[in-house]
């Protein structure tokens, strides 16, 4: 095999491959021969298949799988004797007539290979990155408004005479119509809304007051402009409603007879575990601040040349979600006050900074040895098919038979735990924020990032 590089520029590399048609021709008699004693063929007794025979039946075929192991070998061989670290697979490029002639023994293998390297960048001391932790104390007052609204949920309702009244449930039927025509999802036999639970379309609850069980009544709306079904959003409809029956709703007493209703010892109980779910739901917000902190500020210390076509895989990606999200949405980029150049440009430095971001934790995760278990990926393969009820076992399949689909649940845990240690080293202090506060940032991160 003679190898030589034709472009070293930056992290481009460029490489020229030729291997000895000889080197082809070899291999393919150790499988023909090989071939003789497992092959029938009529006419022949085993392994007295002449090697010109089968070289007629399965010469072709076999050339070109043979290639491709070569090729592949060769290739890999060729990196590893430059000590070098390819981005992404190397591209090959073997012209269609030089396949030919190779196919039929006329031509030595020459191809050439193209790749982008990892770029070299030495890990900073992570102590010298400073990180403050947003945390919101929890007020007796905040545990006790959610149990209020857990109270409030559970309200006992009764049948009353008279009209439906703000705070009443409904119990009825509807059909809805767009243009006359029923549509999809738009009918239950069975429904129930209560009234001021703001639960359906803008204006719908506000035309139940004063209906009793028994009456009949068709309600205007219209869909709101950003309603997920595009062929609904800002159609104005009807619904064709009859009233089944008409509750009241029941006072509610927070005691401990309360809590165990809801199967719990005590109200104390209760407390301690809405107190909880509270409290992860504020961590799980803190745990993202810090990440983006950690984030911006190691994307402020790195600065290096990326691989171009790393960075350009990474812009499709990110770039079809975005074309996505405007179909779905039936907007255009004038609508948000943009142009496509504009928004390719701002979706470009975000791909740059992902693909900055993961190489350099993936460099500290590979000098500290940091390893996702076996036992991690299972958890959270499992967690994935609870997400498809009634198809647990093809998902279960899926990600089994996919290595590719399940090195996409191994990569956000190996990224937290990279983000782990760098967050032990680092200065992280606290800094009391209230739940406003938490909120607004999240809001504002969304919008940015």
């Amino acid at each position: 095999m003679q190898v030589t590089e034709t472009l070293a520029e930056g992290l481009k590399r460029e490489l020229k491959v030729v291997i000895p048609a000889s080197e082809l021709a070899s291999r393919l008699d150790t499988y023909l021969e090989d071939l003789k004693g497992k092959v029938q063929i009529k006419g022949f007794r085993p392994g007295k298949v002449p090697s010109a025979h089968l070289k007629r039946l399965y010469g072709r075929q076999a050339t070109a799988e043979l290639l491709n192991e070569m090729i592949t070998e060769t290739t890999r061989s060729a990196v590893q004797e430059r000590n070098e670290k390819p981005a992404l697979q190397p591209e090959i490029d073997l012209a269609d007539d030089d396949a030919e002639a190779i196919l039929t023994g006329g031509a030595d293998i020459a191809f050439t290979m193209s790749y982008d390297i990892l770029p070299e960048f030495e890990i900073i001391d992570f102590k010298t990155i400073s990180i403050e932790r947003p945390v919101v104390e929890i007020d007796d007052s905040e545990v006790d408004e959610q149990i209020a609204q857990i109270a409030n949920n559970n309200k006992p309702f009764e049948t009353k005479d008279g009209a439906a009244e703000d705070g009443d449930r409904v119990l009825m039927s509807y059909l809805g119509k767009l243009d006359g025509e029923p549509f999809d999802g738009g009918a239950d036999e069975n429904g129930q809304l209560v009234i001021g639970s703001k639960q359906f379309i803008p204006g719908f609850e506000e035309q139940l007051v004063g209906l009793k069980a028994g009456d009949e009544k068709t309600i205007e709306v219209s869909f709101p402009e950003d309603y997920p079904a595009k062929h609904l959003a800002g159609k104005p409809v009807t619904f064709d409603i009859v009233v089944k029956e008409v509750q009241s709703a029941g006072e509610v007493t927070i005691d401990d007879e309360f809590a165990k209703g809801l199967g719990l010892d005590s109200l104390d109980k209760l407390k301690e575990i809405v107190r909880g779910q509270i409290e992860s739901q504020y961590g799980a917000m803190t745990r993202q601040k810090i990440k983006r902190q950690l984030l911006d500020k190691l994307d402020e210390r790195y600065q290096f040349d990326l691989p171009e076509r790393l960075v350009a895989s990474e812009f499709d990606g990110v770039w079809r979600q975005v074309e996505a999200d405007m179909t779905n949405a039936g907007k255009s980029f004038e609508d948000e006050g943009s142009s496509e150049e504009e928004t390719r440009a701002e979706y470009r430095k975000i791909a740059e900074r992902r693909v900055r971001l993961g190489l350099v934790l993936s460099e500290v995760g590979d000098q500290n040895e940091i390893k996702v278990s076996d036992e991690e990926v299972q958890r959270a393969l499992y967690d994935r098919v609870r997400q498809f009820p009634g198809q647990e076992k093809e998902v279960f399949e899926f990600y089994k038979s996919n290595p590719t689909a399940l090195a996409s649940l191994q990569a956000p845990i190996y990224e937290e735990k990279v983000v782990d240690y760098i967050l032990e080293l680092a200065a992280v202090t606290d800094k009391t924020v209230t739940k406003e506060e938490l909120m607004a940032e999240d809001e504002e991160e969304g919008a940015s990032s």
